[in-house]
């Protein structure tokens, strides 16, 4: 029996570090994404799967009671005050989407509101107000000087 691909997914507006942005989140079970989110300051989106993988994270290293073991005498090199190990954890696989029209295809082929919501207005580049922030000629008072 072949999984339906495609239209499982919906858009919503979400906040993304300091500004606004848009995810998809599934709206069935037999998505294959657990969600995708859109990077206003890069331009990607990031797209994660349901697919699993084993990756290898630097976790804080836990006493006997599950408190974390504060660092002793000399600070570490990264400024973390607490000890680390290195684990094996099971992760979401990610995927990353770079160009305007991979993911607008993308988009299109699974959100069922792409038609509706404006996903497009947070892919286009922010034009710096460049006049506010250099002046092209003399201002208005030295424009002619005395003689």
């Amino acid at each position: 029996m072949a999984e339906k691909i495609g239209k499982n997914m919906i858009l919503i507006n979400a906040p993304f570090g300091m500004s606004r942005s848009f995810k998809m989140i599934p709206v069935t079970l037999d998505c294959p994404y657990v969600e995708c989110i859109f990077s206003t300051e890069d331009k990607i989106m990031v797209v994660i799967s349901k697919a699993m993988k084993q990756a290898y994270h630097m976790l804080p290293k836990l006493d006997d009671n599950g408190d974390a073991i504060p660092v002793k005498g000399k600070p570490r090199v990264n400024k973390k005050e607490l000890k680390e190990e290195r684990r094996l954890v099971d992760t979401f696989s990610e995927f990353y989407l770079m160009t305007p029209e991979e993911i607008s295809g993308f988009v299109h082929s699974f959100a069922i509101n792409s038609k509706e919501f404006p996903f497009e207005e947070f892919m286009k580049e922010k034009e710096e107000a460049k006049s506010n922030l250099f002046v092209s000629e003399k201002p208005e008072l030295v424009k002619e000087m005395p003689k």
